[in-house]
């Protein structure tokens, strides 16, 4: 790469197959983002490498792009990458972009997760058997097409986690140790995350070898978002939260909650009033989630309510506002749902519903992003919220660890 100024480095100084360039060139990728800038490099020496960012960083086509490459320059073509993901959206969203680099490449995948019939059990196993590339897969689901034999990864290449400090979250880690296990040594390993709590540095000793670490934009929102906070009681929340749709322009918004039952609560409250807006929730068929997102991404749906799942494992472009009808259990959390919007250097607006107990959340939500959140007055018709005064213990608000880690109260609906 003989261009290293990032003001002038292009994809063409990644040297890329002509194939896949002319990918590239027809999609409109001209310039890397940080992450794909640092990380492509890397992969394509086959070094392990541990990747720290965000979402909407790019992160994606900064793994993708490279193993592609170093598989269409390879004779033998067989299962050679597997991609472990959270979620089934996450999985969906990954398969949607290797197709659109296979159309120029030939590069096959096959997006495997939970959560449907029968039929598509039959369908992700005989897609398996017949062979592909890539495979992108949640964990649950993998274990058990691996415990039927239906899957060979004897000759895999490439390992990648992507979301991993969620997957964590989501208690995946003995599942991951044991895909591991069925694998080979020799082999390219590739971490990426948005956060580094300790559990995950141990899952990077155990499993990678002398890895590069590159971190970028850590837990910082981007620039483009325009954040603000109401300080209100939870009895004047629907009422504002009316006040905030009706007074901010947008097109295009999310609604996140930490609760499923909050979640439920809130699209019932929406249908009565023939509002544009759905739940988007576990409890869902996976039909029903796969046309529901595809409703949101058309805008034949305006506002989607979910819990943070969602903050994780969806990527639609053009969400300008992003309402948290309360404040996340974990500060990390607060950052990838107002990612949701201001994607792509764009701009949005996220809006924060602070009441008494969450206000100690919140500060520490501050801290770690470096800033102070404006408090916008509430609308007169509502009267007076609390007054804003973090310092001051509540119930429920906080938990110490004895760790060193705050852990905060309430439980996260998945």
């Amino acid at each position: 790469m003989p261009r290293t100024n990032a003001d002038t480095l292009t994809f063409t100084d990644f040297q890329f197959d002509p194939k896949l360039q002319e990918g590239l060139d027809a999609m409109g990728f001209s310039k890397p983002t940080p992450i794909q800038e640092k990380a492509i490099p890397v992969i394509m020496a086959n070094r392990d490498l541990i990747g720290c960012a965000q979402t909407g960083t790019g992160k994606t086509a900064a793994y993708v792009l490279p193993v592609i490459n170093k598989m269409i320059r390879n004779d033998h073509r067989h299962l050679n990458t597997l991609i472990i993901v959270p979620t089934r959206e996450l999985a969906q969203q990954i398969d949607q972009q290797i197709e659109g680099f296979g159309y120029f490449t030939g590069v096959s995948s096959i997006p495997v997760y939970g959560g449907g019939d029968g039929a598509t059990w039959d369908q992700q196993k005989r897609a398996l058997e017949h062979g592909a590339d890539i495979i992108i897969a949640t964990p649950g689901r993998l274990i058990a097409l691996l415990a039927g034999d239906s899957v060979d990864l004897s000759r895999l290449q490439h390992l990648i986690l992507d979301e991993a400090d969620r997957m964590l979250d989501m208690g995946f880690f003995e599942d991951i140790l044991k895909i591991i296990g069925y694998l080979p040594k020799q082999r390219q390993t590739l971490l990426f995350s948005a956060t580094m709590p300790p559990k995950i540095r141990q899952l990077a000793q155990r499993i990678l070898h002398e890895p590069e670490e590159i971190t970028l934009a850590l837990a910082k929102p981007a620039a483009g978002v325009l954040q603000q906070a109401y300080v209100v009681y939870d009895r004047q929340k629907p009422e504002l939260l009316k006040h905030v749709l009706k007074t901010y322009p947008w097109n295009s918004a999310i609604l996140f909650a930490s609760r499923k039952e909050t979640v439920k609560q809130l699209d019932r409250a929406f249908a009565k009033s023939n509002f544009p807006a759905r739940a988007f929730h576990s409890d869902l068929e996976q039909a029903e989630r796969e046309e529901l997102m595809r409703a949101f991404k058309n805008k034949q749906i305006k506002l989607l309510i979910g819990t943070d799942v969602l903050s994780r494992g969806i990527d639609v472009e053009g969400i300008s506002l992003v309402i948290n009808w309360d404040v996340p259990p974990d500060p990390e959390d607060y950052v990838h749902r107002i990612g949701r919007t201001a994607r792509a250097e764009t701009t949005g607006t996220a809006i924060t519903f602070v009441n008494e107990e969450d206000q100690r959340k919140f500060s520490y939500i501050e801290k770690l992003i470096e800033r102070e959140v404006p408090k916008v007055a509430l609308p007169e018709s509502l009267g007076d919220g609390p007054a804003y005064q973090p310092e001051l213990k509540r119930k429920s608000a906080f938990r110490g660890g004895g760790n060193g880690r705050r852990k905060f109260s309430g439980k996260r609906s998945r």
